[in-house]
């Protein structure tokens, strides 16, 4: 039976995805407690007995809104790795950069979201998380970073950490940062993407002398 989430996706048009599109910039923008039902109803511009009948309650709808993202970090994750499978782990480090920074600020609810799920104290109260701890392994494994793909050594993981935690920042702090520097947004992404390689190509690539 298809979930409410299959039929949105598979209808980018129909009423449920439109109230899934809101749904997440506006969860991304104040939090699963700073956003209401009646908030995103009023978005979308339909009565909220509309969102209920199409999505149910709150928590659902953000359930919802946590698997969507899920599966579409998953798709590029899984993009990226096919382009970049056997090259260089700098060129590797350099393309996955580009992509996933581009995605990211084509989609800046996805960064919103799981910043302000994890670094603020209005913490969802539920089962349902986001899937960071194997989109890290995941990217670890594509970096050739590890060997396997399920045992990746805890030092690893935070280095991964640490290249799509910058991603996030840069993206969710574009309201702050783009101002402070006057520049155009194309200006911002090309040179948040530069900023990355500088900070994280020569950590990765540059051999330690023992």
């Amino acid at each position: 039976m298809n979930t409410p989430l299959d039929k949105a996706r598979k209808d980018p048009e129909s009423m449920k995805a439109r109230i899934l599109a809101v749904a997440r910039r506006l969860f991304g923008e104040y939090g699963f407690h700073g956003t209401t039902t009646r908030m995103i109803a009023q978005e979308v511009g339909i009565d909220i007995s509309t969102l209920h009948y199409h999505w149910g309650g709150k928590k659902d709808l953000y359930e919802s809104v946590v698997i969507d993202i899920n599966k579409d970090l998953r798709h590029k994750l899984l993009e990226v790795e096919n382009i970049i499978h056997g090259r260089p782990l700098a060129e590797r480090l350099d393309i996955s950069i580009d992509m996933m920074t581009d995605y990211l600020f084509s989609q800046p609810s996805v960064s919103n979201l799981i910043l302000f799920h994890y670094f603020t104290k209005n913490r969802y109260e539920g089962n349902l998380d986001f899937s960071v701890p194997e989109f890290t392994a995941d990217i670890a494994f594509s970096m050739g970073l590890s060997a396997d793909r399920k045992n990746v050594a805890p030092e690893t993981m935070l280095k991964v950490i640490a290249v799509m935690n910058s991603i996030h920042n840069f993206i969710s702090g574009e309201g702050f940062f783009r101002p402070m520097l006057n520049i155009e947004r194309e200006s911002y992404i090309d040179m948040v993407k530069d900023t990355l390689k500088f900070m994280h190509i020569p950590a990765f690539t540059t051999v330690k002398s023992s």
